[in-house]
């Protein structure tokens, strides 16, 4: 007990020392009324006078929950602040530079607030509604000089709410009661008081406070609808259509002219997306002209305005936000489809993606690592390099949010879900997850911090008596949810061993990669007595199978043991014969199914089955986006979402191996071209890596290849050239190679673009 004492006395005095961090001046503060109740929205202003602008001005800004802030009547920040959680006691805070928005003389500072005050999937609420604002360089710091409102025009909307997954509630705004006017400078405040102090930044319940990893938003602006309306018109009581280019983050507006005490509605199409009810708008007129935008973000392909008979409307647009990437990588070949395919997969991809890799922008908003290991890889072959921060926040939460006995759950950040996916939590912190994640990036500062935490994750797993894994259904007080995959004749006990083995590697590479000797060695004698264990236990002659398990052969489970690497080069023939008729796996599995085929040299097949399965989703033109299972409704998986991240592997299908771009050394300093182009004529790829622009251009014309290559100066590329094709020219020049990797011959190319032909 006395141990005890002086453990959580350390803890404390740890907490308590970051609670007096002298780089934060500031107070916390807040408004005097009922802040803390769910769905509160509180104004903040606060005036200054500044002699002259340095060229820099750096505010670090805090919050529970979202932030909006004006500098002069100008918009600086939209939403602002990360969704709470870098583990289960910290917060997020920003870094904004005013420096551009600032003047000589009197300038205006306002900042709306919105207070979740629940829990969610993807948020840890800390109970407490405030705003913390420090800024040295210009000596402006938040406390009770500053003024407070808590706002009148924002309230809940009555039923039906949001599904609990979500923290964020419905926006009721009354314009009879609220407005926007004290974002202006010289507006007369009406109703708001000093503000109430609330503390250190740095002390309970918002602890310690971890700068935002990741950019602010991306803000395209304000845009009209594809549709074009003609302004103005009069409502004539039915729902207006707003049609967006693509299924985006948006926020809509209108402007109307309007009596006093009309109801406008605010949704979009996937208000029910995946079936449970996520976030919409209302809105209460006053008398006169009037504009609006619904702060609270919603996802889908067509915008719903439900405005009452005789409003007149005068605007209708809508704000388009997203995580600040760009969309670099591309892909085309000579079959449409598979042109088609990557460009839904890469909206699907960049739709789930703002303060978390999501599963679906609609349902849930949730980081669940399952979905977010087929996210991050497809991102390294779509989207510009400033994508992998996502990724590497992901990371560090998930191991910041690791138990005291060991296990790793998602999703996180999480107030309201502790069970663990032992699936996915061995896909997450294995050769797909983090490895892959380094082997992009060259990270290695991070694989070094979430390093002991896989570790620790590794060791709650035993070995049963042959030699593969006891199954796991409870640990300590925290359940565990057996889950191998969405859909039927899942053998999960066979999945698992297969996570575990890929966790097993890409722990080893981690530990060589970090000098890390003895553990090393463990990982890879450990590879090999599990892999004997592993085909002694579970190869039945024709196909693997698990102790148990009745149902029909599972596809995920033969193309999985490929993938991993435990099933060897005499088992294929056998694999690929099961992999021809057995179609289980959902999209989210689907992507390794796909691989396995193209490991074992079955490219043909492999592009034939990914078209086959994805036609349906791929040539449905009311979506942009792919989905959760394989059909809508009663052909997919419970209802299903119809933008859902987990189904975009053939994304990386089609760039990493129909166009063999792929590192063969950390950040690509060296990378391979191997393209297996199947039955198509010609395939290209192309994203900016973090060594820069790579990119393939690949034909097959009567036998004879040409290429168009793109490297990077400062990397290598190995050239893949089947063996038949002897006669290899390089630019001008004719080559040779002896260096043979079993059906090709390797050529050698440093940076710079060149052509290539082989015959």
């Amino acid at each position: 007990m006395k141990k005890l004492t002086i453990i959580l006395l350390i803890s404390y005095l740890s907490m308590t020392a970051f609670a007096q961090n002298e780089n934060w001046q500031a107070e916390r503060i807040t408004c005097w009324e009922n802040q803390n109740a769910t769905n509160t929205w509180i104004n903040f202003r606060k005036d200054i006078v500044l002699e002259s602008v340095p060229d820099q001005v750096i505010a670090k800004i805090a919050c529970d929950s979202k932030y909006w802030l004006w500098i002069n009547g100008e918009l600086v920040v939209f939403e602002g602040q990360l969704k709470r959680g870098p583990n289960p006691n910290d917060t997020y805070y920003d870094k904004v530079d005013m420096a551009p928005y600032l003047k000589k003389g009197k300038n205006t500072i306002a900042i709306l607030l919105w207070y979740f005050g629940k829990d969610g999937f993807s948020h840890n609420s800390s109970g407490l509604a405030a705003l913390a604002f420090d800024c040295p360089d210009i000596s402006l710091y938040s406390d009770n000089t500053w003024q407070a409102l808590l706002d009148p025009g924002f309230s809940n909307t009555g039923l039906p709410l949001p599904n609990f997954r979500l923290p964020e509630s419905n926006i009721l705004f009354d314009a009879r009661k609220g407005n926007f006017n004290w974002i202006e400078p010289n507006t007369n405040l009406v109703g708001f008081r000093a503000a109430k102090l609330e503390g250190a930044p740095e002390s309970k319940p918002w602890n310690r406070l971890v700068k935002r990893p990741i950019p602010q938003w991306k803000d395209f602006g304000m845009k009209r609808y594809e549709n074009n309306f003609e302004f103005p018109f009069i409502s004539k009581g039915d729902t207006i259509v707003g049609r967006l280019p693509y299924n985006a983050q948006i926020t809509p507006f209108f402007k109307i002219e309007a009596k006093e005490g009309e109801e406008i509605t605010l949704l979009t199409d996937h208000y029910e997306g995946g079936g449970p009810l996520n976030v919409r708008g209302e809105y209460i007129t006053k008398n006169g002209i009037q504009e609006y935008e619904n702060l609270g973000w919603m996802n889908g392909q067509k915008v719903y305005y439900v405005i009452p008979k005789g409003v007149k409307v005068l605007d209708l647009k809508y704000r388009e936000t997203g995580y600040n990437t760009e969309f670099t990588g591309s892909f085309k070949s000579s079959d449409d489809f598979f042109n088609r395919l990557w460009k839904k997969a890469e909206r699907t991809l960049y739709v789930t993606m703002r303060d978390t890799y999501m599963d679906c922008p609609d349902r849930e908003r949730s980081q669940w690592w399952g979905d977010m290991v087929n996210e991050s890889g497809e991102a390294f072959y779509a989207l510009d390099p400033k994508s992998r921060f996502l990724t590497q926040k992901g990371i560090l939460e998930l191991i910041n949010w690791q138990r005291e006995d060991g296990t790793i759950f998602s999703p996180i950040p999480a107030g309201n879900w502790e069970r663990e996916l032992p699936g996915q939590m061995l896909a997450s912190v294995g050769y797909y997850g983090f490895w892959n994640y380094y082997w992009n990036t060259g990270d290695k500062e991070t694989i070094a911090k979430v390093y002991d935490g896989v570790k620790r994750y590794l060791d709650v797993w035993q070995l049963d008596e042959n030699g593969v894994l006891v199954k796991r259904l409870t640990s300590n007080n925290s359940k565990v949810w057996y889950w191998g995959d969405w859909g039927t004749n899942v053998d999960k006990d066979l999945l698992m061993n297969e996570w575990f083995y890929l966790a097993l590697k890409g722990y080893k590479n981690m530990s060589e990669l970090l000098g890390e000797d003895e553990e090393a060695k463990w990982a890879a004698d450990l590879m090999v007595n599990f892999k004997k264990a592993f085909n002694d236990t579970f190869w039945k002659g024709d196909q693997y199978r698990s102790y148990h398990y009745q149902d029909d052969i599972d596809d995920r489970g033969q193309a999985l043991a490929v993938v991993a690497g435990l099933a060897d080069a005499d088992k294929f023939k056998a694999i690929y014969k099961v992999l021809q008729t057995q179609e289980y796996a959902s999209p989210y599995m689907e992507k390794y199914v796909c691989e396995a085929l193209f490991l074992m040299g079955e490219s043909e097949y492999g592009l034939e089955r990914l078209k086959k399965r994805f036609q349906p989703m791929v040539d449905d033109n009311n979506h942009t986006t792919l989905f959760e299972g394989w059909g809508i409704g009663k052909d997919g998986f419970g209802g299903g979402s119809t933008n859902h991240a987990w189904s975009g592997g053939g994304l990386t299908i089609l760039s990493q191996y129909v166009c063999g771009l792929e590192p063969i050394e950390p950040a690509w300093t060296k990378f391979r071209i191997k393209p297996q182009l199947g039955g198509l004529e010609y395939a290209e790829a192309y994203n900016e890596t973090v060594a820069g622009k790579v990119g393939v251009k690949v034909a097959k014309i009567n036998g004879r290849i040409d290429m168009e290559v793109i490297v990077p100066y400062g990397s290598e590329a190995v050239i893949y050239i089947p063996n038949k094709n002897k006669e290899v020219q390089i630019g001008n020049k004719k080559v040779t190679s002896n260096e043979k990797d079993g059906n090709y011959t390797l050529y050698q190319i440093k940076g710079g673009e060149y052509k290539i032909t082989a015959r």
